[in-house]
């Protein structure tokens, strides 16, 4: 039980397991290739969802979330887009745009996605949260490796959570530790 934050935050074992191999989470950290984990820690620690942290995550969220972009299909693409510039203006602290903007772009999005969901990649799309990301990834690999086989979509499905935690570093280049005003 070396890092006792991982604990406290009730973190998934895989993840424990992963950073136990490391002296400091900062290390581990630098060797992460899931995004999906990183965005689930920096959510954990970003404060409330007004806060500077909050922010930073919405722009990380989303860059890692505009990977799925190649996935979504062409007459859902202005309500996507709608999204993801929405929730960036609001982490960028544009004014006038509010966390109530980016619910409703997300719900929109949802809405319009879900609609005639008829695979996963779409869902990308929708959210404007850290789990966007999480289903940027599945979504992208799932796009990426649909007539494959499970050997092909473990390899598109790994590619894509590296390409996210690469994303989520530049946002992050150092393991977020506490939460933030």
């Amino acid at each position: 039980m070396k890092h006792q934050l991982l604990h406290r935050l009730e973190a998934c074992r895989d993840a424990v397991e992963f950073a136990e191999r490391f002296h400091t989470l900062d290390e581990a950290w630098a060797k992460c290739e899931r995004g999906d984990w990183m965005l689930w820690l920096a959510w954990m620690l970003a404060g409330n969802p007004r806060s500077k942290g909050r922010r930073k995550l919405a722009l990380a969220s989303t860059a890692c979330a505009r990977t799925a972009w190649p996935y979504v299909r062409k007459r859902d693409r202005k309500v996507v887009r709608k999204c993801y510039e929405t929730t960036e203006a609001w982490g960028r602290g544009e004014p006038g745009v509010t966390l109530k903007d980016v619910r409703a772009a997300a719900d929109a999005t949802w809405a319009a996605v879900w609609a005639t969901a008829e695979d996963a990649a779409r869902a990308a799309a929708g959210a404007a949260a850290w789990a966007a990301a999480m289903a940027a990834a599945w979504a992208a690999a799932v796009a990426a490796a649909r007539d494959a086989g499970d050997a092909a979509y473990a390899v598109a499905r790994a590619k894509t959570l590296a390409k996210c935690a690469n994303i989520v570093r530049e946002f992050y280049p150092q393991c977020p530790t506490r939460s933030k005003p």
